[in-house]
């Protein structure tokens, strides 16, 4: 679950990291109201959107005059942002966070994660803030400090100090940046978030340290621990497929190819979608239904993956052990019916029932293509949409020779009168 920036900074205030002031506005007016609270004599106006490269895009700006707080709040309200991550739709803003400006010495980097190898959260700080920590990652990754956490003791005085020295932030201000890593590592422990980002983190003309941003991401398994942080969620950010998806329990994320994938078990997903992608073609999505799917939870499913118009085909990939192969059979045949299925569907089943559960397709009487391994169900599905799109590319010649007859007998008998 993400939440947005101002979110995230009141969350980063209650732990005691230093950030800017500023207040959150849904409209030009609030937007004018906020600077006015605020004072001074410079103000940023930042969209707010789950994205990075917000600045980049158009959506952070800095305003000298109340007027120009008012210019730019009508402009940035509303638009369609459009930045590195949110692809070429964009994202509409719906949000603004008008905040004091500062002034900025020196832009740096932290983030911490959890790392799948030693299983611990690692800080990562460098003295190239401002940028996409990747690119820093990929070509200068000197620039980039870690230092693993032991969960029994935390994030060590030392520890944080040579992080804080590495990057460069001045002795004088070490005790700050010493307290700043360690109260983003108790935030971060705390709140059992995933990611927890500050791009930049800067030191001011006083040689304070202060988070200018803040990117929080939690872990959904974690989230019935925490009401009070589900309660900041905002559905206008998330993809609706994904939303309706979670209402039935359903592990879901939209991808861009047209072959949507139905499968048990998220390891067996990525694999599916690897093989499609081996074969020629795109998955359309990441669709998990676990190991305790119903009938009416597989039609859920193939109603969400309907949804999406790229879609060309389903695959189903299942392998049963605690998910039976019948059940999935019974759900994909019931399925298959209640929504009219218009596209071609491979199934793939291995596992506890799976001659019950072949049985159950083939006697269904439904256009059910069945393959034997994955490699198969994969060929079969790319070569179901290759089929499909040269029977409707000729059924659309053959509707505009149709047409062009029409025509030409129209004039002719037309000339004749």
């Amino acid at each position: 679950m993400k939440i947005h920036e101002y979110q995230g900074k009141e969350i980063f205030r209650k732990y005691g990291v230093r950030t800017p002031r500023g207040f959150p506005a849904f409209s030009v007016e609030e937007a004018l109201a906020a600077a006015k609270k605020l004072g001074g004599k410079v103000w940023v106006v930042k969209a707010q959107i789950h994205a990075g490269g917000r600045g980049k895009g158009g959506g952070v700006k800095v305003a000298k005059s109340l007027d120009e707080v008012k210019r730019l709040a009508r402009s940035i309200l509303g638009m369609q942002l459009k930045t590195h991550q949110t692809g070429p739709q964009g994202q509409k803003v719906r949000r603004l966070l008008v905040e004091e400006g500062a002034d900025i010495k020196k832009e740096l980097y932290a983030g911490m994660v959890v790392d799948r190898v030693s299983q611990r959260v690692v800080l990562m700080a460098s003295s190239e803030g401002g940028m996409d920590i990747e690119e820093v990652a990929a070509k200068t990754p000197e620039k980039i400090r870690k230092v693993t956490v032991d969960p029994t003791q935390g994030l060590s005085d030392a520890d944080a100090d040579e992080i804080a020295l590495g990057i460069g932030i001045p002795e004088a201000s070490l005790p700050q940046g010493r307290a700043l890593f360690k109260a983003l590592y108790k935030c971060f422990d705390d709140t059992d978030a995933s990611l927890a980002e500050i791009n930049p983190l800067i030191i001011d003309a006083k040689n304070q340290v202060i988070a200018l941003d803040a990117k929080l991401n939690f872990d959904d398994n974690a989230l019935f621990r925490h009401p009070e942080i589900v309660a900041l969620r905002d559905l206008d950010e998330e993809d609706p497929l994904e939303i309706e998806a979670s209402k039935h329990d359903l592990n879901y994320i939209s991808l861009d190819g047209n072959i949507a994938c139905m499968v048990n078990g998220a390891g067996l997903a990525m694999a599916t979608m690897d093989t499609i992608k081996l074969f020629g073609a795109s998955p359309a999505n990441f669709l998990d239904v676990g190991g305790g799917a119903t009938a009416e939870k597989v039609t859920a499913a193939f109603k969400i993956m309907l949804s999406n118009r790229k879609v060309k085909a389903i695959l189903v990939n299942i392998f049963g052990g605690i998910m039976k192969c019948d059940t999935i059979a019974s759900g994909v045949v019931q399925a298959a019916r209640e929504v009219k299925l218009s596209v071609p569907l491979v199934v793939r089943m291995k596992g506890t029932n799976e001659d019950l559960g072949k049985k159950i397709l083939k006697d269904s009487g439904l256009p059910i293509i069945s393959a034997d391994n994955m490699a198969d169900a994969a060929k079969k599905v790319v070569a179901a949409v290759k089929r499909n799109a040269a029977r409707k590319n000729t059924a659309k010649k053959t509707t505009a020779k149709k047409k062009t007859a029409k025509r030409k007998t129209a004039k002719r008998k037309a000339k004749k009168k």
